[in-house]
């Protein structure tokens, strides 16, 4: 059963945070969450906005001698690039950064993901496999870990569904998401990044901008890229020739659960109609 979060905030509050908190820096927002909020961790998948936050907040930590103030949770879907879990652990190195890792369940390779739950998924069944790969596994991290919140890496300047970012949301769960780069443009970003000599992923120089699982990341049209701010392609090479512009992980996480498990039955029972003894 899934743990819902206590509230910590009031809607009315959480509104009047967010008037408070528009037009702060990144820094601003994050030394309010430290402040303000309690549970706090950042989950990333190490791409340059949350690379500048966890930048961001181990310079914070060091201003309040500590050495870093807010975990980290890295989900590996076991089919990011190596350049990808290769960052995580240098970054976590890199800021002592204490990092939590979580793998899809009953799985800790391709060859046994696959062996569980059938080749190629996020082809056959994509919310499925989102659903396995970083909903199941996130929601198990903030049950075992005691996570109220977290901060992310999304911003306004990324386009499609995170054009109406605030500054702090609430989900479904109850869980608390700080979003302090919001009103950064990937310029600004990849400046911040340059400027303090923050460690990144090697294929951004290979001209990837927005970097997932190998099998749905490629490097993006250059035409898709160039637009006035520069940023409305930043994720065109991420599900490629697909609807598609979100992992699932801030998606409403009872439905992509409720659906899981509905098909995940269906298949059972089809197995078991035809003889084949499974477990659910």
């Amino acid at each position: 059963m899934t743990t819902l979060a206590s509230p910590q905030f009031s809607p009315e509050e959480i509104d009047q945070i967010n008037r408070d908190l528009a037009g702060k820096t990144p820094q601003e927002i994050l030394n309010w969450a430290l402040d303000n909020v309690k549970g706090l961790y950042q989950t990333t998948a190490f791409g340059l906005t949350g690379l500048a936050a966890l930048d961001m907040i181990s310079k914070i930590s060091l201003e309040r001698n500590e050495i870093h103030m807010v975990p980290l949770i890295f989900l590996d879907t076991l089919y990011h690039f190596k350049e990808t879990t290769d960052l995580a652990q240098l970054a976590s190195d890199t800021y002592l950064a204490p990092l939590h890792t979580y793998t899809p369940q009953n799985a800790s390779s391709p060859s046994s993901f696959e062996a569980e739950y059938g080749p190629r998924l996020w082809e056959t069944d994509e919310d499925s496999y989102d659903y396995l790969v970083k909903v199941e596994p996130a929601q198990r991290a903030y049950e075992e870990l005691g996570v109220k919140a977290v901060v992310t890496g999304r911003r306004k300047s990324q386009g499609e569904e995170r054009a109406g970012l605030k500054v702090v949301e609430v989900d479904e769960r109850g869980l608390i998401k700080v979003n302090p780069l919001i009103e950064w443009s990937f310029g600004q970003v990849k400046e911040y990044i340059d400027k303090e000599n923050v460690p990144y992923n090697p294929l951004l120089d290979q001209g990837y901008r927005s970097i997932g699982d190998w099998h749905s990341t490629a490097k993006p049209d250059p035409s898709a890229t160039s637009s006035s701010n520069g940023d409305a392609g930043e994720r065109a090479g991420r599900w490629q020739g697909k609807k598609k512009s979100e992992c699932g992980l801030h998606k409403d996480y009872f439905q992509m659960k409720r659906a899981f498990e509905e098909k995940r039955r269906e298949a059972v029972e089809v197995a078991q109609d035809n003889g084949v003894d499974v477990q659910v």
